[in-house]
């Protein structure tokens, strides 16, 4: 996993902490609360579906984007982006 390319953008940053927060989401409210457009919201997601950061599973025409937490490296990112990790607790 390359955490630079993981990391490198405030969108990616932004849809992970809302994915750690929320679970899965389809892709249209991932975007919306994300604050990012559809295609660009697509775009982050399928960069981190390679990178193996999340999964997604569709149900009928529907995209559900969650977090892999079964993968440690994952779980760390996600205590990085927690609200006590930036509070410095």
């Amino acid at each position: 996993m390359d955490l630079e390319r993981v990391l490198g953008s405030r969108g990616r940053v932004r849809i992970l902490r809302i994915l750690a927060r929320a679970g899965g989401l389809n892709v249209t409210r991932l975007a919306r609360e994300a604050g990012l457009s559809y295609e660009t919201t697509v775009g982050h997601v399928r960069l981190l579906a390679e990178e193996g950061v999340v999964r997604e599973r569709r149900l009928g025409r529907v995209r559900i984007v969650e977090l892999a937490t079964d993968r440690p490296e994952v779980r760390r990112i996600v205590s990085l982006l927690s609200p006590a990790a930036a509070d410095g607790r």
